[in-house]
């Protein structure tokens, strides 16, 4: 049997993609409009190390596996499938070739691949984690993420609305929640290239602080900052939230940190930001959530080891819990679990059009993990593996929330 012949038995007859090997062998659906090319034996091998996701993740992104084709498309084709599913003679046959090939062919993890070290969310290791996913190339996440530089969920007003409409209502949804108003005061943690900032103090005239443990971040943020005139409102810091030494804030913006913080840290986390409100005073914390209390906080290995290292994902309800256990009455929540599909949409459709810009001021290496995963992550939305959320909270002012009788936005 041809090793392109394995996978069909695998995964089943009927998925709508061709396989290759390199031993010759075809099957699957030829001519399809994917195909998933076995380029070398060390594609095995990786496999064989590391069974499943991890496994095919190491061989994708080394290069001795290929997708040709749309990548969200693959991913989208492959069933769900355990390895209960696999009749035992298929699995026998398929262990007894991996068996060898990993003899034969020994690999190692690839250089991409990063496990950090030291007491888990220290402050130290939380800036080591976030410099190596976010201090790549701003080049690279220009071409990505385009002019709006913002690098979380947008909202799409209409399903045929450009990225940059949708990263603007977003910023503009998160400046309506929060009751922005000139001469308020915002502070935005983790606050990335600056978005929400320069949005609030532009067309609010709020006097903003951001804050990035980037600091390739910091320094373009800065200088766009500077290039639009925004200086005397606007200014972002490269500095870990918990060093802010400010406080009287109108305003608390977290859009795409609660992600990195952690559940053992969400209690202090929060109660950090209320102290950093005045009464009166919002919260909008907008991050990635698992949809139940049933799926594990920690991501799957492939986006732990190449992406989000450290990265913790809770169920809402988590959040609200602790948002009302230390210092904040929850006044609304919203999920954004399509949205996002679409932002990675938009996001991917850049990097393909940049593709080999892409590759050479990152590597090949770098820019595959970037092209797996935000497709990945894409179905992910879609299937409701995750979902995004919005939730609005107010520190009180003794009883009075100083809210609209319903919402403005």
């Amino acid at each position: 049997m041809g090793l392109a012949e394995v996978f069909p038995r695998i995964l089943g007859e009927d998925v709508p993609v061709e396989f290759r090997a390199y031993d010759g062998s075809r099957a699957g659906r030829a001519g399809a409009d994917v195909a998933i090319e076995i380029r070398s034996p060390l594609a095995m091998s990786h496999l064989a190390a590391a069974p499943g996701e991890l496994g095919l993740a190491r061989a994708y992104v080394t290069g001795s596996l290929e997708v040709h084709g749309d990548m969200y498309a693959a991913l989208s084709s492959f069933p769900a499938i355990t390895v209960s599913d696999v009749p035992l003679k298929t699995r026998l046959a398929l262990m007894s070739r991996l068996g060898g090939l990993r003899l034969w062919w020994p690999v190692r993890p690839p250089a991409q691949e990063y496990r950090p070290r030291g007491w888990r969310h220290s402050k130290r290791r939380d800036s080591l984690s976030i410099s190596h996913h976010y201090d790549v190339s701003n080049r690279f996440y220009e071409w990505v993420l385009g002019p709006s530089m913002a690098y979380t969920c947008a909202v799409y007003p209409e399903a045929g609305s450009s990225l940059e409409e949708a990263q603007f209502t977003k910023h503009d949804l998160v400046a309506r929640k929060l009751g922005l108003a000139k001469g308020m005061r915002l502070l935005d943690v983790g606050c990335g290239w600056g978005g929400m900032v320069m949005h609030a103090a532009k067309h609010y005239g709020v006097r903003a602080l951001g804050v990035t443990l980037s600091r390739q971040q910091a320094q373009w943020a800065q200088k766009a900052i500077a290039e639009r005139g925004l200086a005397d409102l606007a200014e972002v810091r490269h500095l870990d939230y918990r060093d802010v030494r400010e406080t009287g804030f109108d305003a608390v913006s977290s859009i795409g940190l609660t992600e990195h913080i952690g559940a053992a840290q969400l209690p202090a986390y929060f109660s950090f930001l209320q102290d950093k409100l005045k009464p009166g005073g919002r919260l909008l914390n907008h991050c990635i959530t698992r949809p139940d209390g049933s799926h594990g906080s920690r991501p799957g290995k492939f986006i732990s080891r190449y992406v989000f290292p450290d990265g913790e994902l809770e169920p809402v309800g988590t959040l609200v819990s602790a948002m009302n256990d230390n210092g904040f009455e929850v006044r609304h929540e919203e999920n954004l679990r399509e949205h996002y599909a679409l932002t990675l949409a938009g996001w991917s459709a850049n990097l393909d059009a940049n593709w080999p810009a892409a590759v050479r001021e990152v590597g090949p290496e770098r820019a595959r993990v970037w092209r797996l995963y935000m497709a990945a992550c894409r179905l992910g939305f879609e299937l409701n593996v995750v979902q995004l959320h919005q939730v609005l909270g107010v520190r009180l002012d003794g009883t009075d929330a100083r809210m609209p009788l319903r919402p403005a936005w």
